[in-house]
């Protein structure tokens, strides 16, 4: 029967699989509201658009699934801009709704007016459009999740005028299911075969593109070693021992990478946040596999370019080189010592976080999924703590803000009931987003909330004093961050031995409520 547009949109998202939307309701986006419960849809209601877009992002990064986000005219958009961007950089399939005002040449002094909300927001996102009619607007939600599910996944931004949110119409159309479940042809791997076969030291390099779980056989059937940028850590599991890890921007790996005599990068931007340097080092035949014309088109200039999806690139690898006798050419002696080097270096750069780390990855559960912040313990830990599984530590890597941690993590808690989920996030970031805390409160999540305290802005005054600028506004003041977790009906612990934070972490997994864990360099 007919509804306001506002809620034929919410039954549409549920149609399509949608089960949480995160947002803030407002008087111009209201009738987006009329239709979720009807819909049989849990809201997550955040404290600021911001958090509700990094909800969003972490609870699409656990799942798989598209993140839903609801926000108003004007500010809810601008607000939510920054988790769009950083969506956009890591490649995480989210969907923001927000409404519009019905005129904005002819009319000034409105209500969240903006000149051009929707150009604002297309500088962010994938694409962002206005939809003037129902028919318009189910054809943009249908065409987001056609392209979330058969292209490179980023962040899309509707608008809906207001008056069109409030006036009666159909329901949306049956969802297009067989579009929507398309799967790429394997490639054709007989040129990448035919390398390989020739290859005594072949080098794989693994990014978060990479969706297939096959990859440690892969690599042990061919003899190969390895590296992952950090969106790929776990794609080979832990421990194999021709498994350089995430080191790739050690500068020493470019030494490894030219010593192979086949590169092949599979589901990898190799940007800048990948490599800190312009050039990978290799000086053998480079083969790129990947969804994005523009990756493969870039300054690494591959011999060999498969426009293919990573699933379907393995499993035709697999089955192309299933009687290939494995390459002898790497040893594990050799991966090892270099790991070695590497690790003394990542813990000589930035002193004493390396064995926090370590004591705490001893006690995380093999499969919990960590979200991390802009902070010097994640990009220490990034290098040094190896994951068991794929997909299941996340970082704003790309875009790079500040506040991404616990509304990140809240969403991947909310997707991942009764599956071990953490924060990792530094006391400066932590600011940004902190009240997002009385919404794991209110969820009743038990999240551990690892909180580096070392009282300031700690890369940035290191990097000031490499530029020989002396620090200036690098130090800002804390609250006491138990006494705040407290207020909000969390939990807190201030460990002072490893051992006790240790503890309080294994309990936090376990409590009925977030727990914050107040970790200081004073620790060891």
């Amino acid at each position: 029967m007919q509804r306001p547009l506002g809620a034929q949109i919410s039954h549409m998202l549920k149609d399509r699989g949608v089960d949480v939307i995160f947002g803030i309701p407002g008087v111009h986006n209201q009738e987006m509201y009329r239709g979720i419960e009807e819909a049989g849809i849990t809201h997550v209601l955040a404290r600021h658009e911001q958090g509700a877009g990094f909800m969003a992002d972490g609870y699409a990064r656990a799942t798989g699934k598209p993140g839903v986000a609801y926000v108003i005219t004007g500010p809810g958009l601008c607000n939510i801009m920054t988790p769009i961007g950083q969506a956009y950089s890591d490649s995480v399939p989210m969907l923001v709704l927000s409404s519009c005002l019905d005129e904005t040449h002819a009319a000034r002094g409105q209500l969240h007016q903006m000149k051009d909300q929707r150009a604002a927001a297309g500088t962010v996102a994938d694409w962002s459009v206005q939809a003037d009619s129902a028919t318009a607007a189910y054809g943009l939600v249908e065409r987001a999740f056609e392209e979330f599910e058969l292209s490179r996944p980023r962040p899309k931004h509707i608008q809906v005028p207001i008056a069109q949110l409030e006036a009666d119409a159909e329901p949306a159309p049956f969802p297009n299911q067989p579009a929507l479940r398309t799967k790429a042809l394997p490639p054709d791997v007989s040129s990448v075969v035919s390398m390989l076969n020739q290859s005594r030291r072949p080098l794989f390099i693994l990014g978060g593109g990479c969706k297939s779980n096959d990859w440690r056989q892969i690599l042990t059937q061919l003899g190969a070693t390895c590296f992952t940028t950090y969106a790929g850590r776990g794609l080979v599991g832990a421990n194999y021992p021709l498994d350089f890890g995430s080191m790739l921007p050690r500068p020493g790996s470019a030494e490894v990478i030219a010593s192979a005599d086949l590169v092949i990068v599979v589901g990898a931007e190799l940007g800048e946040v990948d490599l800190w340097r312009h050039e990978l080092g290799h000086k053998a035949p480079l083969i790129r596999v990947d969804l994005d014309p523009e990756v493969l088109s870039d300054h690494h200039r591959a011999a060999i370019k498969l426009q293919a999806d990573s699933q379907s690139f393995a499993r035709a690898l697999w089955q192309a080189t299933e009687d290939k006798k494995p390459a002898r050419g790497w040893s594990a002696e050799e991966v090892a010592e270099a790991r070695a080097s590497w690790r003394a270096e990542v813990d000589a750069e930035r002193p004493g976080i390396v064995p926090i780390a370590d004591a705490l990855r001893e006690v995380m559960p093999a499969d919990s999924m960590i979200y991390s912040d802009m902070t010097q313990f994640a990009y220490v830990a990034k290098e040094v703590w190896d994951m068991a599984y794929p997909h299941h530590w996340h970082h704003p890597t790309g875009f790079g803000t500040l506040g991404y941690g616990l509304p990140a993590g809240i969403g991947g808690a909310v997707a991942r009931r009764g599956k071990p989920t953490a924060v990792i996030a530094g006391d400066y970031g932590f600011h940004y987003t902190m009240q997002e805390l009385g919404v794991a409160v209110e969820l009743g999540l038990s999240l551990p909330i690892i909180l580096w305290d070392n009282g300031k802005l700690k890369e940035i005054e290191d990097s000031m004093v490499r530029s020989q600028i002396a620090p200036n506004a690098v130090v800002a003041r804390n609250p006491d961050f138990c006494k705040l977790a407290e207020a909000f009906g969390a939990l807190s612990a201030a460990p002072s031995t490893l051992a006790e934070m240790q503890s309080a972490t294994r309990a936090a997994f376990d409590a009925p409520v977030p727990t914050l864990i107040h970790v200081t360099p004073d620790i060891l």
